[in-house]
């Protein structure tokens, strides 16, 4: 899988946002006897969002849900790394990796708009550049419909601030592009989930999702040979032939190894 779950942009990032905060409480109060709809059906009944509408509640769950909880597997990951002690730091960029792969607008204004805008030396944007990217996007059909003015300039704030709080933007009103520090236990875990969805080899090297964080092939190169040495994974390149192999089979599994810190 090289590309986002979703083939076209959509508006939810005005729904929510990073919402970092609400998705490690969720995370730190998940019942994994209980499945999906139960976790989300328990929390939106009860009083976790506080005096927050109904309404809202349920949009948000349901946003988040994408994200996060769609796939079994990964939310026991998740949900394993928020209940154990891993630092918040390193849990909010595999955050930020699975909100980018739940939705190719978010996804693509970093890895394709922020990307191209800092090869060119470029590292402002504010609401109004953002707008007028998404209205070009828009134009080349890109969106199931087309936007307003109002949608535009909603999406674009939303966007912005979804990107500050990630923690991928600093700034107020004229936003910066910043390089986000990627620890080496964030590294491996999107390295391990990347080739659990087929990328190997030199192919994982050069996947898009690394443009996520700005990283280049021999930037990804170098992550992976640390995270050898680290024992996160064992990685061995001779000639053009890598073979790379990770401690365990399963997200879960591996969430225990940065826990555990050695290999079993």
């Amino acid at each position: 899988m090289h590309s986002p779950n979703r083939t076209e942009y959509t508006s939810a990032i005005i729904r929510a946002g990073a919402c970092l905060d609400e998705t490690r409480l969720m995370l730190s109060l998940w019942d994994l006897s209980q499945d999906a709809k139960q976790n989300l059906d328990r929390f939106q009944q009860g009083d976790l969002f506080g005096k927050a509408s109904r309404s809202w509640v349920k949009q948000f769950l349901t946003a988040l849900r994408c994200r996060y909880f769609t796939d079994p597997e990964t939310t026991r990951a998740l949900v394993t790394l928020a209940q154990g002690d891993f630092p918040l730091l390193d849990l909010d960029r595999i955050l930020f990796f699975h909100a980018a792969q739940s939705d190719r607008l978010l996804h693509d204004t970093v890895s394709q708009y922020f990307w191209d805008l800092r090869s060119r030396g470029q590292k402002q944007v504010d609401t109004p550049s953002m707008t007028e990217t998404l209205r070009g996007w828009v134009k080349q059909g890109k969106t199931a419909t087309p936007w307003n003015e109002t949608t535009l300039n909603r999406t674009a704030v939303g966007l912005l601030a979804t990107l500050r709080d990630f923690g991928l933007l600093e700034g107020t009103v004229h936003k910066r592009i910043v390089t986000p520090f990627l620890p080496l236990a964030s590294f491996s875990y999107i390295a391990f989930f990347l080739h659990r969805q087929g990328a190997v080899g030199k192919e994982l090297c050069s996947h898009p999702a690394w443009r996520l964080f700005f990283l280049v092939p021999d930037l990804v190169e170098r992550f992976l040979l640390e995270a050898h040495q680290q024992r996160y994974l064992q990685y061995y390149v001779a000639g053009n032939t890598v073979r790379l192999e990770f401690p365990t089979r399963s997200l879960e599994e591996y969430a225990h190894v940065f826990l555990n810190r050695t290999f079993s």
